[in-house]
Order: structure tokens, then sequence, then C-alpha cells
């Protein structure tokens, strides 16, 4: 008798769980860099909650997309030939998502377009980036 699975149960490797932790890493880096563009360094410490705050959409939005389109499916946590671009499919759609969910009353900043272009661009290479390095260190 064949067992069922779940869609994902398919999608998600426990073998993955490092990439997960330095995708999320990854991602909140991203947002700290754009919140000392915008804010000075000095705002990390005068509003640790805004600064933490302003990475939520985009880890919400992260931790929807990204196991829904493979990111942590078996084959991404093989090679970074597999892994990057399972990421990159995914931060494009949960960049997007994160900056819809950014726009609502319930966090502020705000969605422009140049925002969203920035996080599509930076997001991409900071993920694949780290994506790279993992593979090579591993």
């Amino acid at each position: 008798m064949a067992t069922s699975t779940s869609f994902l149960e398919e999608r998600l490797d426990a073998g993955a769980l490092p990439l997960a932790v330095g995708d999320i890493l990854a991602i909140f880096l991203l947002v700290t860099v754009g919140v000392i563009q915008h804010n000075g360094v000095s705002y990390l410490s005068t509003d640790p909650v805004g600064w933490v705050l302003t990475s939520v959409p985009f880890i919400i939005a992260w931790a929807l997309i990204a196991p829904i389109l493979g990111a942590y499916s078996p084959g991404a946590a093989e090679s970074a030939k597999s892994a990057v671009p399972l990421a990159i499919r995914s931060w494009l759609i949960a960049a997007v998502l994160g900056a819809v969910i950014r726009w609502t009353p319930l966090f502020e900043g705000g969605a422009e377009p140049i925002f969203i272009g920035v996080m599509l661009v930076f997001g991409t290479v900071a993920i694949s980036l780290w994506r790279t390095i993992y593979f090579r260190i591993v």
C-alpha cells in the first residue's frame, strides 16, 4: 500500500535547514543595510523594534513562499547549482508579497515601486551570494 505524503512534506528537506537559517539572516541583513542607509547606524540602538519590524513583512513572505516553490526541497540541499535558482524564483515572489504586506496598515514604510525594485535586485544578490558561499564552505 502506498503512503500518501502532503505537498509540504515533498517540498521540505531537513537537510536544507542551514539554508533556511542563512536565508532568513540574509534577508534580515539586507533590510538592516537599508535601515542604516535611510536612518543611520544609531537607529539600530534608538529604535530596535522599528529596525526588526522593518524586516518582518519580508520574512513572513519568505516563510510562506519559499517552501511552496521548493527553496527547501531535497534538491535544494544538494548544490549551489540547484539551490540558487530555487531561491531566486522564491525571492522574486516573496519580495513582491513582502512589499504588499508592508504596504498594509499593519506596517510602516509603504511600498514604492523603486523600493520593490531594490528589494528584488539586492535580495536576489544577497540570497544567491549566501547560498553560493554556503556550498563553497560545505
